[in-house]
């Protein structure tokens, strides 16, 4: 099995077909399961964000695995597959464990360097586990992700690289609505976005914070987290209420429709005039309705309008010591899965050699019998057991070092096993991940995927 990764995130797709695509939780378990019925998959799980849908697959073969993948994700999004396509990127191999690591770091987010992203991929992995999609490669493979971007950001200064998409919405807050610490600001949501739009809000100084949300021990919960109010969002009136008095709106739900529709804000503009009004709609399927934008005194940011702010946000520094950070991970994650799978025919050969000392010595017993006394015997045998260590040395040492640093290197496990005619089938293995091939990296812009070199990706 090698790894798989195909998918369109706001790099490759616009923000309305993302939309499209978004999935709640249980459309993300359903695609996965659906990923996982192909004839070529083994294993998958699903990683849906405010921007991006990704399958990682481990896969048999290459081709057969888009196929499968290709066909289940435009199935479960309700997109026609020759459509979807060329909005669609495939990674394979090493380039696919690169950009499973890129992701984990926040690398190839929207707003660079953000760590929302870690906890969105620990609760993939968590789903998959429960359903057992994820086995021998993609359970280790996330969860070395999560720690590789735990490290790009403990070690980098990756976190001050770019706004959150929070603080972004919040760029010029005071051009269009009053200065963020005289703001009365208005949290519609309790999850994990919610969760940082309120404390940043705390952090930045706006003078108050009402927390809405549909269960009201959710938004309870944050509200007292960050010192504000809160109400339910079925409180028609409150919420009209809570709109009229908030300079500053940021909402992020996930839920499916609009959450705050033009009558709402226009009852909510009623009592405050002609005071102006920030919406940051961080949603996605999005929250706010368009048409709000067009109300007089409401500026409406969305994800399409911030992508726009944070475009050419991933240089410097900060940036190039993450990115070499993943290198060196995925280096020595390929190098040690490379090794792992030589492990077999080693052990298979140890115990081949093992076997023939035993037979030798079982012949030399039954020729010699009582004139081989136990001493000589045991000197014999350890004899004949040194020369073998000393014979099995350099080969095995060489072939777990060139299947790890080797394009190709186990062939030369292949090798082995063809001389010494080894079977590995009742050999335990150590891993069944990442067979060797070179280390390729596939990308789609149209119609048929193309094979290319890493240095071109």
């Amino acid at each position: 099995m090698t790894l798989l990764v195909m998918g369109l995130s706001h790099h490759s797709a616009s923000l309305d077909l993302i939309e499209r695509a978004a999935l709640d939780a249980d459309g993300t378990r359903g695609l996965s399961r659906a990923v996982c019925s192909g004839d070529h998959v083994r294993e998958s799980v699903v990683l849906s964000t405010c921007n991006r849908l990704e399958v990682y697959a481990a896969v048999n073969t290459f081709h057969g695995g888009v196929a499968d993948v290709g066909e289940a994700l435009a199935a479960r999004v309700g997109v026609d597959l020759h459509d979807l396509t060329e909005h669609l990127y495939v990674h394979y191999s090493d380039r696919a464990v690169r950009h499973l690591f890129e992701v984990a770091c926040g690398l190839d987010s929207m707003a660079v360097g953000e760590s929302q992203i870690l906890g969105q991929v620990r609760a993939a992995l968590r789903r998959g586990q429960e359903d057992g999609t994820v086995g021998r490669l993609l359970d280790p493979l996330l969860q070395q992700s999560l720690r590789v971007g735990k490290r790009a950001h403990t070690e980098t200064g990756l976190d001050r690289a770019g706004h959150s998409l929070v603080e972004a919405g919040l760029d010029g807050v005071e051009d269009v609505a009053v200065p963020l610490e005289r703001a009365r600001t208005l949290v519609v949501g309790a999850g994990a976005m919610s969760a940082l739009a309120a404390t940043t809000l705390q952090r930045l100084g706006a003078a108050s914070i009402t927390v809405a949300n549909r269960t009201a021990a959710r938004a309870q919960r944050l509200a007292e987290a960050v010192g504000g109010s809160w109400l339910t969002l079925d409180d028609a009136d409150a919420l009209v209420a809570a709109l009229a008095e908030a300079d500053v709106v940021l909402s992020c739900t996930g839920a499916v429709g609009h959450v705050l529709t033009e009558e709402q804000l226009l009852a909510a503009r009623a009592g405050r005039g002609d005071a102006p009004q920030l919406v940051v709609d961080l949603g996605l399927p999005r929250d706010v309705a368009p048409e709000v934008g067009a109300l007089p005194g409401v500026t409406l940011v969305s994800l399409r309008e911030l992508g726009e702010r944070l475009a050419g946000s991933g240089t410097g520094a900060e940036i190039d010591a993450a990115r070499e950070i993943v290198v060196a991970e995925v280096d020595s994650w390929v190098a040690e899965r490379r090794a792992a799978e030589v492990a077999p025919t080693v052990v298979a050969l140890r115990s081949y050699a093992r076997d023939v000392v035993t037979a030798e010595m079982d012949r030399l017993r039954a020729r010699l019998g009582a004139d081989l006394d136990p001493r000589t015997d045991a000197e014999v045998a350890q004899a004949v057991h040194r020369v073998v260590e000393k014979l099995l040395h350099t080969p095995t040492v060489q072939v777990k070092r060139l299947a790890a640093t080797e394009p190709g290197g186990a062939s030369y496990a292949t090798a082995l096993r063809e001389l010494f005619g080894l079977d590995i089938t009742d050999v335990a293995t150590v891993s069944d991940v990442l067979r060797s091939v070179p280390p390729d990296s596939v990308t789609t812009t149209g119609a048929a995927p193309t094979a290319t070199t890493e240095d071109e990706s």
